[in-house]
């Protein structure tokens, strides 16, 4: 038998984190078994459809590298693969339910469930549909479909009893029918099927062998095991998946700005370190490994390390997992993605781009932290004397006004095509030798009056270096005036 598995998003929106670990486990098992990853477009609900968001999901998984086998833009053997262009295949099996007596026609309007709906909570119980429409005769049913009532079909379902079923994650499960089971609606007014049962239909007739999903299913799959059965259908194999929190009490939010995948990628994580982490939050390979390729994955994925347990979704372990993947990628490939941030910061200014990101990537954790980390090169940021104290360079204002003097003389001697971090270096640290003063007591203040910061990429010659003879000078000369006035 071929593994086939699928994932099957609703077009609402931007992919959550949720979703897209969703779809990695169901690529991951399909490729690990020889089998096929089939995407579908669940849009039954036309009411929260939004425009562009099919394109969204075909970007994000094509980014993640979790290409499809099968699905609305390449085709295959059992498309159409958009719910909204399968209308017509859902009718026909709802009614062979409404003859096989486990769905029929209900036409109470919304009005009446409503007020009925109303009745029964306000004498301090719990609504599930009545059945109301159930025992109508066949006749009846006729005559109002006759006369153009409004419809939808609803499952009839079983109201004693239990349902057992055997989940991959969770084992074995049961589930009393009176708490588990309702009349849900299999087909709406407009036609369409709802999310319920499309998805049984559409499972069973592409072929799809193990359902993956979230574990807040578990409790509707007795549902959709009484439509497989109702309709003489296998049940596919179940692995239900630990849901993806950012605490112990909290799941991920757009609130908060951590529910969606463009919401990490917009800040400057690499996708490919958001996935490596990503399959580590409810799983795990169970040895010391952390850091995973894609095809390492599906080599190492095992479906009974999933955990029961709800994954913590830690954005600090994430940063780690993003710096390490930064400081061992290509430098050229840094400096690639880091220009745009450069940019932000930088446009317009003469700066080596390629020698900032060689300082750069050693200190990058997230590229949206890197416009602020060098913004001091286009504009000295305003900056208390107090800076050019430090204990252990021995410095306070008064030495570094004496550093500075020292500097200035030596900086304005070096020609403009001999500006270069070696001859910087080479000159700057002779006339320290020549002075007696320690290197510190003089680059810590030179560094400060041309930053205005104390932390930076690089020293006091690589930053003189990029700012240019010039604007080293003029920072230099804004510095001695600053510590004059504080005098």
């Amino acid at each position: 038998m071929e593994v086939r598995t699928r994932f099957a998003p609703s077009p609402t929106g931007f992919m959550h984190l949720g979703g897209v670990r969703t779809a990695l486990y169901a690529y991951l098992f399909a490729k690990q078994n020889n089998g096929k990853f089939i995407l579908r477009i669940e849009d039954t609900d036309q009411e929260r459809y939004v425009d562009g968001a099919v394109e969204v999901i075909y970007d994000t998984l094509r980014a993640c590298g979790l290409n499809w086998d099968e699905g609305p833009d390449i085709g295959g053997p059992v498309g159409p693969y958009v719910q909204s262009e399968r209308k017509a295949t859902y009718l026909p099996y709802a009614q062979q339910l409404v003859r096989s007596g486990h769905a029929y026609y209900c036409f109470c309007s919304k009005e009446e469930i409503e007020a009925r709906r109303e009745a029964v909570e306000a004498a301090g119980g719990t609504w599930k549909y009545d059945k109301h429409c159930l025992h109508l005769t066949p006749e009846q049913v006729e005559e109002k479909l006759a006369a153009g009532i409004p419809w939808t079909i609803r499952m009839n379902a079983p109201t004693e009893g239990e349902t057992s079923y055997h989940d991959t994650v969770f084992g074995d499960m049961t589930f009393q029918n009176a708490e588990a089971m309702d009349d849900m609606v299999l087909i709406k007014q407009d036609g369409m099927p709802t999310y319920n049962f499309a998805n049984v239909i559409d499972d069973h007739l592409m072929g799809i062998t193990h359902v993956m999903r979230g574990m807040e299913y578990l409790s509707s799959t007795p549902r959709y095991n009484y439509l497989y059965t109702a309709l003489g259908w296998d049940i596919p194999e179940y692995i239900h998946l630990p849901t993806v929190m950012r605490d112990a009490t909290h799941k991920l939010s757009k609130r908060d700005g951590d529910a969606y995948y463009s919401d990490y990628i917009d800040k400057g994580y690499l996708t490919e370190a958001l996935i490596n982490y990503l399959a580590l939050v409810g799983w795990n390979p169970g040895d010391e490994r952390e850091f995973f390729t894609l095809p390492e994955l599906v080599e190492a994925f095992d479906v009974h390390r999933l955990n029961k347990s709800p994954g913590i979704f830690d954005v600090n372990k994430l940063t780690w997992f993003n710096a390490e993947y930064i400081r061992r990628m290509d430098p050229a490939r840094y400096l690639e993605l880091a220009t745009p941030w450069f940019d932000q910061a930088l446009a317009g200014k003469n700066i080596d781009y390629r020698r900032l990101a060689e300082l750069m990537q050693e200190r990058t954790e997230i590229f949206n932290q890197v416009p602020g980390m060098v913004r001091f090169l286009a504009e000295l940021p305003d900056y208390d004397v107090e800076l050019y104290t430090h204990k252990k360079m021995k410095t306070n204002p008064e030495v570094a006004k004496t550093a500075l003097t020292l500097c200035k003389p030596v900086l304005e001697a070096i020609a403009p095509e001999d500006w270069n971090e070696q001859v910087l270096h080479d000159r700057l640290m002779e006339a320290i030798a020549a002075s007696g003063m320690k290197n510190g007591a003089v680059l810590w203040p030179l560094r400060i009056a041309i930053s205005g910061q104390a932390s930076t990429p690089g020293g006091a010659m690589e930053i003189a270096y990029l700012l240019g003879k010039e604007e080293t000078l003029r920072r230099l000369d804004a510095g001695m005036e600053k510590l004059e006035a504080q005098a």
